[in-house]
């Protein structure tokens, strides 16, 4: 294995604008946005005019931030690069599905839309929250999710955990962490995900995938469910995805496998840096950028 991976950013980092001056440099990034747009019409004006409301709705997040990611990732690949692992943070696992080759990108484009109305439509039925506890063990936060009634869902680095729930418990959840003095940090997004109460996404996405089945990977991707690379078994590689949106993602795990399996540079692709601090925070040793801009794709690229 070479020595670089590609991550691919997840929910909550969106921003209106995002992606748009690649959008407009890149002809591989306009070409791939079109083509979308004829499948979804009006996500780019969404993705570069919609208001931070509009983008929370998970619906519209999905889609749009799943082009954003890959906006980096195609862009990078018109400019020479290329990666020798890939691992995406939640949603970013369905652009990181394209970037391995386990899935054409307008069809993996057709899978983030259907999962976007999924979880929207589970989000609905459930009102849910989700919140990162700061600076507590995995014991402790699952032990204070128990007592709450919430589910430990992301772990994301040491010392950030994120708990998901119904609106009420994760309201009491955080009077009770402000008692106890415990830091926390209310997620841009809207259900809870990762959770029990996203089976029925989970059940819609592995009906479209029994008739979409992923090809085999050009390069290893690592999943969200097992912090390991997808299998080579076309059928047991969907059921990873389908589960994907009703299980907890073991980031941290994920990015020590990779560290282990030979990668010392990351590249976080898409909106935002948030991957790209988790990962300053697991392997300070490790050497990380991001790509979202043209200005960021200019710097790692001269």
């Amino acid at each position: 294995m070479g020595r670089t991976a590609w991550l691919m950013a997840g929910q909550g980092s969106q921003f209106p604008g995002m992606a748009k001056d690649l959008y407009e440099s890149e002809e591989t990034v306009k070409e791939l946005f079109d083509s979308a747009e004829e499948l979804r019409p009006g996500t780019l004006s969404l993705m570069f005019d919609g208001t931070a409301e509009d983008l929370r709705r998970t619906d519209n997040t999905q889609p749009c931030v799943f082009l954003a990611d890959m906006a980096a990732a195609t862009a990078l690949r018109a400019h020479g690069q290329s990666a020798a692992a890939t691992a995406g943070f939640s949603l970013g696992e369905i652009a990181a599905l394209a970037v391995s080759g386990m899935l054409a990108p307008l069809d993996a484009f057709r899978l983030v839309c259907l999962r976007g109305e999924l979880m929207e439509e589970a989000a609905e039925r459930t009102s849910g929250a989700m919140i990162a506890i700061l600076r507590q063990t995995p014991e402790r936060v699952e032990e204070l999710c128990e007592e709450a009634g919430v589910y430990a869902v992301n772990y994301n680095c040491p010392g950030q955990i994120v708990a998901a729930g119904t609106c009420e418990r994760i309201k009491s959840m955080k009077e009770r962490l402000e008692e106890d003095g415990i830091r926390f940090i209310e997620l841009a997004v809207g259900g809870a995900f990762h959770t029990p109460y996203m089976q029925s996404a989970s059940d819609g996405l592995r009906k479209f995938l029994a008739e979409m089945p992923l090809q085999r990977p050009t390069i290893p991707l690592y999943a969200n469910r097992t912090a390991r690379p997808y299998p080579d078994d076309p059928e047991l590689a969907g059921l990873l995805v389908a589960e994907q949106v009703s299980g907890s993602v073991w980031w941290e795990k994920t990015i020590r496998n990779m560290a282990a399996d030979g990668i010392t540079e990351f590249i976080e692709c898409g909106p935002g840096r948030t991957l790209a601090g988790l990962v300053r925070k697991i392997l300070p040793e490790a050497q990380v950028h991001s790509v979202g801009t043209a200005e960021s794709l200019a710097e790692i690229c001269k």
